[in-house]
């Protein structure tokens, strides 16, 4: 790996009580390219702008796919990563379904580990707290032709985070926009899935709802994922999740949750929902909760639920009560080390950067 350090950290202006989710980035960046069919050097450098032109092939044909993990900070200052090996699979599980070269083992944590360690002072303590990290991978040949590209730049950048949404959200059901189809590229993090997501997501903003549940494409009648994440609904005491596929992102938090809930006692059924059911269950009393999981929002507990032009209000449970918030607990104080890890999901970040 090629190291060049800044010479102008920006840690002195950074504010870890004032700072917004996704603009403010750590001092350095991972970048290695890929040309004549191999991948380059991987080099760790000062974050910045990266010199590329409209034509760029990643911008005009979509060839591009990313992963989002985190890092955290523990009481006594000591870093970790967590299930990075989950995230080192998916990215090229996506870049396979792009037509896209996968990255090396070596690549992805090598670079991800020395990323982390040597911005660790940008991990801000406390909770809810953490690093975001963004590993992508895009097209970068300049050419307008519609065809598999030849040069790639494999990247991670990571910025400050903290709680995504602090307040329960209100949802609603889609009975018309899927978020992916059959044969598609709804089981990758391909960059395109989320901008196809953002128009009818404003629609359902418009309407008074903060984010969308999608459901199938064929006929609208099951759950899949709601917004960018992966839903859980909570029918008296049983759990259910739909199971991954070819449209449903195989989530690490997602899988995470149902581990942490098997280990409980809590009864999971990883089978299809159909929305009559949920609906059905919300109006006769049985529907306990629903909520969305994924790395960057960790839990989030929807308050109601929008569908055939009704608002169906969800009940509020306290934190004791509630299966989303006592699991969410599990995950955040293992991820920060508050407590046992008998799954050996966390990797400590030691600082072998240090003497470089």
């Amino acid at each position: 790996m090629i190291i060049q350090k800044t010479e102008n950290s920006r840690i002195s202006t950074f504010d870890p009580n004032n700072f917004s989710f996704g603009n403010t980035f750590s001092d350095h960046m991972i970048i290695c390219e890929y040309e004549n069919g191999k991948w380059g050097d991987v080099k760790l450098v000062p974050y910045g702008p990266l010199l590329f032109t409209p034509a760029m092939m990643g911008v005009n044909y979509g060839q591009a796919c990313f992963e989002g993990m985190k890092a955290y900070k523990d009481n006594d200052g000591q870093v970790f990563l967590f299930r990075p090996e989950k995230n080192f699979e998916r990215i090229n599980k996506s870049a396979t379904r792009l037509a896209m070269p996968e990255v090396t083992e070596e690549m992805f944590l090598d670079g991800l580990k020395a990323l982390v360690d040597i911005d660790r002072d940008w991990i801000p303590q406390g909770e809810g707290n953490s690093l975001y990290i963004r590993p992508l991978i895009f097209a970068t040949e300049e050419a307008l032709k519609a065809r598999v590209a030849n040069k790639y730049m494999f990247a991670i950048v990571a910025t400050p985070a903290k709680m995504y949404y602090t307040e329960p959200v209100s949802v609603k059901i889609s009975d018309h926009y899927s978020r992916a189809a059959s044969g598609g590229v709804g089981s990758a993090k391909a960059a395109g899935n989320y901008a196809a997501s953002f128009y009818p997501t404003q629609l359902a903003i418009d309407e008074g709802y903060d984010q969308i549940i999608w459901t199938d494409d064929a006929t609208h009648e099951y759950f899949e994922e709601s917004g960018t994440m992966n839903v859980f609904v909570r029918i008296n005491d049983t759990i259910f999740t739909p199971p991954t596929s070819e449209k449903i992102l195989d989530g690490v938090t997602r899988d995470s949750f149902i581990a942490l809930a098997k280990k409980r006692g809590f009864e999971v059924k990883v089978e299809a929902i159909k929305v009559k059911d949920v609906v059905g269950a919300q109006k006769n009393g049985t529907l306990k909760e629903v909520w969305g999981v994924g790395t960057a929002v960790v839990t989030t507990v929807f308050q109601a639920l929008g569908y055939n032009g009704e608002k169906l209000e969800l009940p509020r449970l306290s934190d004791e009560e509630s299966f989303a918030v006592t699991l969410k607990n599990d995950l955040v104080n293992l991820q920060t080390n508050l407590s046992e890890d008998p799954f050996g999901w966390r990797v400590l970040v030691d600082h072998a950067l240090e003497t470089v």
